[in-house]
This record gives C-alpha cells, sequence and structure tokens, in this order.
C-alpha cells in the first residue's frame, strides 16, 4: 500500500473567483451539475478510445466503456465514477488546481459583482468540474491515467474554500471517481427517480452507458438492489434520424459538445452519402465565447470515425471565420488512425470541410432572410468574425459578402443592419460604386469631411469602423457586380451623378486655383504631401486628406503602428475646397511666413479630422494661435 503525506496547494485567483460565482450564481440551476460532471467523464471515455488507437494496453483488459452514478443517503454522497483516461498528478494541479486558458484574466475582469449579470457571463467560459460545488460542500476526487500502475493514483479534495490537498494513493482500476459531499438541503439529489430524470433529460444523448443500480422498494423507500440499469439510450444521437430527435434533444446535445449553459441559435443535422459518406450536425451558438478573438485558439467541431472519437476542435474541418461553429462530424471514409498531419493533406476533409461551409452559409442565409432577429443576434455576437471570411475564403466571398451588415448614413446609427443587397437596391439612378469610408471610430466616420458631398446628393454611404473592417474591403472589391469603393481614396469621379454645369465649375476652380496649389504645395514641400489640387468632395470643410487609389489607407497605416508593425508611409494629397473662406483668404496672402502658417494650418486640420497625429503639435498651436491674434 502506497503511502504519502497530504499536501496542501492553493487555487489559482481566477480558481478562487469561479468557484465563489459558481457558489453564489448558478445556484438556481443544480441540475446542471450532472450534466457537466457526465460530460466531462464521456470526454475522458473519448480521449482514452483515441490514445488506445495507438496503444491498445491503455485498456487494461477493459474496453467497455462506462459512466457509473451512485449515491449514499447516509453518509449525504453523490459519486460519479468512469474508467476513462484519467490524470496524473500533474494533469491534476493543471486542470482542476488551475484556468490554463487564454484570456482568461481579461474574462474576469468583464465580471461586474452582479451576481445575476455574471451567472450569465460565466456560461461562455464553460465551468465543468467547478460546478460541483454549487450541490457540494466538500469534493474528493480520485484518479489514474491509464497506463501507470496502482500506486500512482491521486486523491484531491477541497471545500472550495481556496485551498485543495493532494496525496498519492493506491488505485487499481483507471479512470476517475468524484464523491460529492452534499450540501444541507440538497437531499432532492438522494432520490433515485431525480437523477435519472436528469439523465435522460440533459445527457441521454451521451454515446456511453450512464449505469445506476436498480432500486426496489422496501419499507416505503427505494433500495439499490445489485442489478444494473442503462438510464440513457448511449447511441450517437448524430447517427439517429431527424424524426427520432426532438428539439429539446438537440439543444442539450449542444449544451453537452460546446460546454455552454445556453440553447443555440441555429443547427443543421446532414448525412451526406455518394463519393463520400459523413454525418454532421453543426450549430451555431447564442452568444460568443470569452476567447472568441484569439484565432490561435482551436475550432469547435469534435471528430468522430465511424462513431469512434478521434480528437476535439479539428481545426482543419472549419475555417476561421467560422470558429464559432459548434458540433460534430462523423466520417465513414476516414482511418481510424488518422491524426492531425494527415488531415491537413486529406482530399476526403477538403471535401468534408468545402461540404460543411456550404451549411454553415446556408443556415446564416436562412436565418437572415427568415428570422431576422434572430439573425441580428447572431451578428452582434460574431459579425465581426465573419467579416473575416472574403478575404479567407475566395470561393465563397459573394455568399459571406451577402451576409455582412454595415451602419450607413442612410440610418445615420451605429447599429450594424444594412446588407450589400439592401445598399444596392437603394443606389442612385446612374450609380456606379458602392462607397464606404473607414476611421477607428463610428463618430469618426459618421463625421469625416469626406462624405459632404455624399450628404448633399444623398448618396449612401457605409460607415466602416471595426478594426476588421480594414482587412475586410482589402479582400472584398466588389459585390453583385458594383466595385467597393473608398471615399477617402483616389481621384473622385462621380460620374453620371454629377451634371454637365458642376462638371465645368470644377474645371474652372482649377483653373482659377492653379497657382494657389502650386504655392501650397511648395510651401509644404515634397516630405509632407504628394500633390495639392482643388477638390469637389467638400461642402462645409476647407479641406481634407486623400490617399493614393493603390495606397495604404491613413487608417489601416495607423492600427498597423499601433500595433507595432511596420508600415510603409505614404505621403497623402490635399484637397482644398475653393468655396471656403479660408482657402479664398489664403488666395489673397501676401505676406510669405503668413501664407506658410495659414498652408500648415489647412494641412495639420485636415490630418486631425481623419484621425492622424500631428508630428509637431506645439507648431500647430503657435501658428494658431499666431493667426488668431491677427483676427482679434
Amino acid at each position: 500500500m502506497t503511502t504519502t503525506t497530504k499536501e496542501t496547494l492553493g487555487f489559482q485567483a481566477e480558481v478562487k473567483q469561479l468557484l465563489h460565482l459558481m457558489i453564489h450564481s448558478l445556484y438556481s440551476n443544480k441540475e446542471i451539475v450532472l450534466r457537466e460532471l457526465i460530460s466531462n467523464a464521456s470526454d475522458a471515455a473519448d480521449k482514452l478510445r483515441f490514445e488506445a488507437l495507438s496503444d491498445g494496453a491503455l485498456f487494461e483488459n477493459d474496453s467497455e466503456l462506462r459512466i457509473r452514478i451512485s449515491f449514499d443517503k447516509a453518509a449525504r454522497t453523490l459519486t460519479f465514477s468512469d474508467n476513462g483516461i484519467g490524470m496524473s498528478r500533474q494533469e491534476v494541479i493543471d486542470n482542476i488546481g488551475t484556468i490554463a486558458k487564454s484570456g482568461t484574466r481579461e474574462f474576469f475582469s468583464q465580471l461586474s459583482g452582479d451576481q445575476k449579470k455574471d451567472a450569465t457571463l460565466i456560461g461562455q467560459f464553460g465551468v465543468g468540474f467547478y460546478s460541483a460545488f454549487i450541490l457540494a460542500d466538500k469534493v474528493t476526487l480520485s484518479t489514474r491515467r491509464a497506463g501507470l500502475t496502482a500506486e500512482h493514483g491521486v486523491r484531491w479534495e477541497s471545500t472550495g474554500s481556496g485551498d485543495y490537498t493532494l496525496e498519492v494513493i493506491d488505485k487499481p482500476a483507471r479512470g476517475t471517481e468524484i464523491v460529492l459531499h452534499l450540501r444541507e438541503g440538497e437531499d432532492e439529489f438522494l432520490n433515485d427517480w431525480k437523477i435519472k430524470s436528469i439523465i435522460r433529460k440533459y445527457s441521454d444523448h451521451i454515446t456511453l452507458p450512464i449505469v445506476m443500480k436498480k432500486s426496489d422498494w422496501k419499507d416505503g423507500e427505494q433500495v439499490p438492489t445489485d442489478e444494473d440499469e442503462t438510464v440513457n439510450q448511449a447511441s450517437a444521437l448524430w447517427s439517429r434520424a431527424k424524426n427520432d430527435i426532438t428539439e429539446e434533444q438537440y439543444e442539450e446535445f449542444y449544451k453537452h459538445v460546446a460546454h455552454d449553459f445556453d440553447k443555440p441559435l441555429a443547427w443543421s443535422h446532414n448525412r451526406v452519402e455518394g463519393k463520400q459518406e459523413y454525418i454532421s450536425l453543426l450549430y451555431i451558438p447564442g452568444r460568443a465565447p470569452f476567447d472568441l478573438y484569439d484565432r490561435e485558439r482551436r475550432h469547435g467541431i469534435k471528430l468522430y470515425v465511424k462513431r469512434v472519437f478521434i480528437m476535439d476542435d479539428a481545426e482543419q474541418l472549419m475555417p476561421q471565420y467560422l470558429r464559432f461553429v459548434r458540433g460534430v462530424i462523423d466520417s465513414a471514409d476516414l482511418p481510424l488512425n488518422v491524426s492531425r498531419e494527415i488531415l491537413q493533406h486529406s482530399k476526403e476533409i477538403d471535401g468534408i470541410k468545402a461540404g460543411s461551409v456550404k451549411k454553415v452559409l446556408g443556415l446564416l442565409e436562412d436565418m437572415a432572410e427568415n428570422d431576422q432577429e434572430k439573425y441580428a443576434t447572431f451578428w452582434k455576437e460574431f459579425g465581426r468574425v465573419l467579416k473575416e471570411g472574403p478575404g479567407e475564403d475566395f470561393g465563397n466571398k459573394e455568399k459571406i459578402a451577402g451576409l455582412l451588415r454595415f451602419a450607413s448614413t442612410h440610418a445615420d446609427t451605429d447599429e450594424e443592419t444594412v446588407s450589400l443587397k439592401d445598399y444596392i437596391a437603394r443606389m442612385k439612378e446612374g450609380q456606379e460604386h458602392i462607397y464606404y469610408v473607414t476611421a477607428d471610430s463610428f463618430a469618426a466616420a459618421k463625421h469625416s469631411p469626406h462624405l459632404e458631398i455624399f450628404r448633399k446628393k444623398g448618396i449612401e454611404v457605409l460607415l466602416l469602423s471595426d478594426r476588421v473592417d480594414e482587412w475586410l474591403v482589402s479582400g472584398l472589391t466588389e459585390f453583385a457586380g458594383k466595385k467597393l469603393q473608398s471615399v477617402a481614396k483616389g481621384d473622385l469621379d462621380l460620374g453620371s451623378l454629377e451634371d454637365e454645369s458642376e462638371k465645368e465649375a470644377q474645371k474652372q476652380a482649377e483653373d482659377e486655383f492653379k497657382d494657389l496649389v502650386e504655392k501650397i504645395k511648395s510651401t509644404l514641400g515634397e516630405d509632407k504631401v504628394k500633390e495639392v489640387r482643388v477638390t469637389h468632395r467638400l461642402t462645409d470643410s476647407p479641406a481634407c486628406i486623400v490617399t493614393g487609389e493603390n495606397d495604404m489607407s491613413a487608417n489601416l497605416e495607423r492600427l498597423l503602428k499601433a500595433a507595432g508593425q511596420n508600415a510603409p508611409s505614404t505621403k497623402p494629397v490635399l484637397e482644398i475646397n475653393p468655396q471656403h473662406s479660408l482657402v479664398t483668404r489664403l488666395k489673397s496672402e501676401s505676406d510669405d511666413a503668413r501664407f506658410a502658417d495659414w498652408a500648415n494650418l489647412l494641412f495639420d486640420q485636415a490630418l486631425l479630422a481623419e484621425g492622424g497625429q500631428l508630428e509637431d503639435p506645439a507648431s500647430f498651436v503657435k501658428r494658431l494661435n499666431s493667426l488668431l491674434s491677427l483676427m482679434s
């Protein structure tokens, strides 16, 4: 018999915070404890099956995987045991003593202290094992990893108050046993009928048997017998016919596979037969997980081959821009020993991925068309991620573009509700382009001086202020045959949207201000501007900054530099408004020093209006004060 000193270790700070929230915020939904612990046990069995594909000895002459649940009324304990993969001592510390998820600290910083709101947020995080403390004031976990000898068992125990004990034990059988020492008032979970009804409600889809002792009635009480009973159906839900699966069963399976508390927005269940045979059950979650924008995090698709679990988060099955999708794919064609490396070069996987992406995009199209309220929820949660799609998935660019939503001058609100299809339907007669402006905030986009001529003519402009929007427009250059055009790039040509008299007036202004344009360019110098020209974009502002048609936008350049990346510095074009009083005053200015002050002031103001940074703010203030004093 192995003996060892019991060691006391402290929880990671985030674990303490999570345990506090579990106990005080989620007590109204106690049944999830059984769902979470059964789900963990199922995952442990899946992992053993996968590892045993290359090392059959891990089964230790016991290949019939199962989950066993029992209770002891006298001791007031509820016990969950499985013969899955188990854990080593270090795995216990890593998986239970700490939360090894990127973005953990940022997630916990979002918690408000309002228990009701925080309980909702916690569903994004995935609580798993820690849910046990909703029901228990002490939890004892005994485990041994498959392949280790009996004396390498580990016992973990905690009251959830900030620390836990750890000791090495003899454990002949592999797997994990969790004993909940129930709190006072939780006697309903010492009831045979109650436990079985919860299992059938939340875990009927689990693919291995969940076993309990049958009960007989004796002296008015249920008494366990020596005969086992399998409580759940123990068959893969995705392999059943759609007509045999209720909406509630679909929803509970989602909660299992996604480790989410909430219902999904929608799902697609498909059986593909022919050259390839596979089943997919794919879900759109109702809200974003806390680490959605961590692109290094793997995707949420579980891969099975002929009902045998192969791997979690198979990133080869879903592109990055659909990393919010959860579900399972079960192939009949792949080999059981398939690895991540093999998946990267598999034509079968390419076909499954293409088919699955098509189903997800079709599901979103149907939602957008037939349930706009639900689609608005989806867009609020996942819209920024979907915007990554056109740059990643050329083959589905048009489909993805049709699903995108934007703010625009039509609604004049920061809510992204405008589709490109909507925009095209409202285009002016003779309008050839879909116009947009990018900025680092909605306010900056809405008040951009580049919009002045468009507002005057009633031409709608998309207002793009997400960081990802710069990436989006670099990959999405047209939609439905209409080119996307930045209002802040190149020489603006409104074509037939301007009449001949307007074009003639522009030509006259260019001739009249030709000398002034040359003088401003000479004064500012080539280190500041590429070109100076008369504008017809502006109606109210004296000047604006424009980038070349093929140059990086000023907003993208700022974003890259702020992220510490090298970005080529491009010289902008300064456009001046010949109708503005400051420009006409500058035209008549004969003092060279004051002319230089006015010219630099115009440039700096235009740069600030674009959200740019002044290289020499002190000189700007000095010039401004000097010119203001002349006007007083």
